[in-house]
């Protein structure tokens, strides 16, 4: 995940100064030295460094630092205020025009990964009650228009594709013109990217904003580049005028030096960024709390909002009911199961938990195959066994396991887990058996 490096050295850092009740001048010089090269080897241009570790230094060096109780943990919470400010501050939302259609131009080099993130932005802008058409230009990548095609397909949307002309200035114009407002009031286009910025590609995409008139044009990058991503975005914010930043493969880059000096370098906020492969992966940024999790303070906000995204509010009011009536079923384990992994993978998630830092997630092994072999058991069970599991004999084990490709250890480890899981439950909705235990505080 990104900022994984990071993050380590700087908690490393900032662990020798939280418990401090004095802090000196020189401390101080040593943490930002370290602090230093820390953002340096996460590929943070040398510049933004410099700017940031001065800012920093000023601050905890005053008066009103050195004098608290707790200096350490003061000069921490300077560092996070600062790290925030760098990533731009507050979350930067999207813009919507006045009248519709509003328009979103995709635009960056080949490879950023603007086919997908279209239809990831597509699929999030959908929940969002908008009523989104995906428009192919890219017409010089083969099968480009066609893969908008099938991940639009995927994520429920509209998708316009020309495949008469190799005009792709032609093809937004007549899209965008075109569009019937009551069934379309977004249009997000994928234009054309290159292996390098050059002066064919920008020319391209000057034509198709003055057809077009974009309500903003978002420069998708990849993370996973580095301090080219930053060369990137300059490149095309002085040719075109770019509204925000979309980074995409956030979580295959460990140390995020990107994400980190891109708004710096530019003054553009990132406004999206691409967690995962799954079309669903794509996530507002709010540079406040990455700031926090980069310093091992956690992410509740973020934890809640996939909660409640994943979370089937008409499935839980029933769940509500079914556990006071103590009528809890595998139907219903099997529905829970279903919206924990609907928030994202398990490391993710632990990794939002303040005081959960990267270092202590490595020797945590999640085993995804586990939960996909607990869904197996369960779906190969009939509607009569999942709601009533006691009915389940040693015949019928055999057939759940031969049906589901594990061994009949393995059911009966799932029979006996749903067992602990309902007394626990049974203890919790009786009123009386909770009075009656004991706890150790």
């Amino acid at each position: 995940m990104a900022f994984e490096a990071l993050g380590e050295k700087l908690q490393e850092t900032f662990k020798k100064l939280r418990g401090q009740g004095v802090v000196t001048e020189k401390d101080i010089k040593n943490a930002m030295r370290e602090v230093r090269m820390a953002l340096l080897e996460a590929d943070v241009s040398f510049k933004v460094v410099k700017e940031f570790e001065k800012r920093v230094f000023e601050k905890a060096t005053g008066a009103e630092v050195m004098e608290s109780l707790t200096p350490g943990q003061q000069i921490i919470k300077i560092v996070r205020d600062e790290l925030t400010w760098l990533m731009g501050g507050a979350q930067a939302k999207l813009a919507v025009s006045p009248k519709p259609p509003t328009v979103y131009m995709l635009v960056g080099l080949q490879g950023a990964g603007k086919t997908t993130m279209a239809a990831k932005l597509g699929g999030l802008l959908k929940k969002q009650g908008k009523k989104v058409m995906l428009v192919g230009c890219d017409v010089y990548r083969p099968a480009a228009i066609k893969q908008l095609q099938v991940v639009g397909e995927q994520q429920g949307l509209r998708v316009y594709a020309d495949f008469d002309t190799k005009d792709p200035v032609a093809i937004a114009k007549t899209a965008v013109s075109g569009c019937d407002t009551t069934l379309c009031d977004t249009v997000i286009i994928d234009t054309a990217g290159r292996l390098h910025v050059d002066e064919a590609l920008m020319e391209e995409l000057r034509r198709i904003k003055t057809e077009v008139a974009p309500t903003e044009i978002l420069l998708v990058v990849d993370a996973m580049t580095g301090q080219d991503a930053v060369t990137v975005a300059g490149a095309f914010d002085d040719n075109l005028g770019i509204d925000g930043i979309i980074m995409t493969k956030l979580d295959g880059d460990a140390r995020g030096g990107a994400a980190l000096s891109v708004r710096a370098a530019t003054g553009k906020s990132i406004k999206y960024v691409g967690v995962g492969e799954k079309l669903g992966d794509v996530e507002p940024f709010y540079p406040e709390r990455m700031a926090s999790r980069i310093l091992g303070m956690g992410d509740m906000l973020s934890l809640i909002d996939k909660a409640q995204a994943a979370i089937d509010e008409k499935k839980a009011a029933e769940l509500e009911k079914k556990l006071k009536s103590q009528r809890f079923d595998l139907n219903d384990y099997l529905d829970q199961l279903d919206q924990m992994r609907n928030m994202g993978p398990l490391e993710n998630i632990m990794g939002m938990l303040p005081g959960v830092n990267a270092k202590a997630l490595k020797n945590v092994k999640v085993d995804e195959k586990q939960l996909d072999r607990i869904r197996a058991i369960i779906t190969s069970m009939t509607k009569e066994e999942r709601e009533r599991p006691e009915i389940i004999n040693s015949g019928r084990k055999r057939r759940i396991a031969a049906g589901s490709g594990v061994q009949i250890q393995d059911v009966n480890g799932l029979l006996r887990q749903f067992e602990q899981m309902q007394k626990m439950l049974k203890m919790f909705s009786d009123p009386k058996k909770m009075r009656k235990m004991k706890f150790p505080f």
